[in-house]
């Protein structure tokens, strides 16, 4: 603990950041960094910048068919979220093609597919898509930023289904930052069943470094992003791992409930642990575990059926006119791995915040 508390003061102050957290208690730096939010229509983004760094990026390309946090970093500037497929690095797969930055959909929306559209390289006949329509609010702060948009979940025929109004919340939390997704869908003049289906719900499609050890010899990219002759089952420069709220890790987490997850790992000897918080106003908190070894990290409350093997069932639905809203946490840590204590307090900071 001694180590972490150093470490955390350190990267601190070689980052300009607010305040640290040891023992649940906020010790302030003398600087905090600003929480900057630069709209740029004209490329379909807004730059998210913690002090003089771009963190993330909001993006609605069309050809990702969604809304998603593209590239995502730690405050150092390095990117843990993979570049395929749009913009491709040395050693990475080039499998699912739909799994881009960080992003929330779903596999079935009364019928339709928005987690898997674009999963062939273009749009998907049965592909729902979610619309950006615009900015609501961009308010920079000291510390702490929010971006507030809204979009339209439509069928393949341009129907709306669901209007989402969703507010990312930026706060910096010492060697730490914080994305508060706060998403609230609602439905139009008919109901919206949101069938039960493991192809959801809010995820993050990470680097390689941060891949569980693959056991799988398929080949990955070459440096001009075409499949190379190195295999996935080397393994080089694989580092992460999987570790639950209920004590759980490795590949066993995948279909298990818990109020967060751990993915901690190493790129470039920066120790880096990517959080997911589930929030208990959420429908089936805590929710059910959709994260892969190979580098898709997802949670999803509306599975119970593929992860229980029949047992769960949810089927969730949202009565016409209605509204349910879902809230994650992600917490992207720096310096070194974050233990329990730190992301228990975090947790329910986040859980009596929202």
């Amino acid at each position: 603990m001694r180590i972490n508390v150093l470490l955390t003061f350190l990267y601190a102050l070689v980052l300009n950041q607010p305040f640290i957290n040891i023992g649940g208690q906020d010790i302030k730096t003398k600087i905090k960094p600003k929480v900057e939010f630069k709209i740029r229509e004209s490329d379909q983004k807004v730059d998210v910048l913690i002090g003089d760094k771009t963190v993330t990026s909001y993006c609605w390309p069309d050809n990702v068919y969604k809304p998603v946090l593209y590239p995502v970093r730690t405050l150092t500037g390095t990117e843990i979220t993979r570049g395929f497929p749009l913009r491709p690095r040395e050693g990475e797969r080039n499998d699912h093609l739909h799994q881009v930055g960080m992003w929330f959909n779903y596999g079935n929306v009364n019928g339709f597919d928005f987690w898997g559209n674009g999963s062939a390289g273009k749009k998907s006949e049965n592909g729902g898509v979610i619309k950006h329509l615009g900015i609501e609010q961009a308010k920079n702060g000291e510390g702490e930023g929010l971006l507030a948009i809204k979009a339209s979940w439509q069928d393949p025929a341009g129907k709306e289904l669901l209007k989402e109004n969703t507010s990312f919340y930026f706060v910096v939390n010492g060697t730490s930052y914080c994305i508060d997704r706060i998403t609230t869908l609602t439905a139009g003049r008919q109901p919206v069943l949101m069938k039960d289906t493991k192809e959801g719900m809010f995820a993050i499609r990470v680097a390689r470094q941060l891949e569980l050890p693959s056991k799988e010899d398929v080949p990955l990219l070459d440096s001009q992003g075409n499949p190379g002759t190195e295999k996935a089952l080397s393994n080089i420069g694989v580092t992460g791992n999987y570790r639950s709220s209920e004590g759980v890790s490795g590949e066993a987490v995948w279909g298990t409930r818990a109020k967060w997850m751990d993915l901690y790992g190493t790129i470039a000897d920066e120790k880096i642990s990517v959080v997911i918080c589930d929030h208990p106003g959420n429908p089936s908190y805590p929710t059910y575990w959709h994260a892969r070894g190979y580098g898709l990290f997802s949670a999803n409350p509306l599975g119970g059926s593929d992860f229980t093997n029949g047992k769960e069932i949810v089927n969730f639905s949202i009565p016409a006119g209605k509204s349910v809203t879902f809230s994650y946490r992600t917490i992207i840590n720096c310096g070194y791995y974050m233990d329990d204590n730190e992301i228990n307090d975090l947790a329910q900071s986040f859980a009596a915040r929202y």
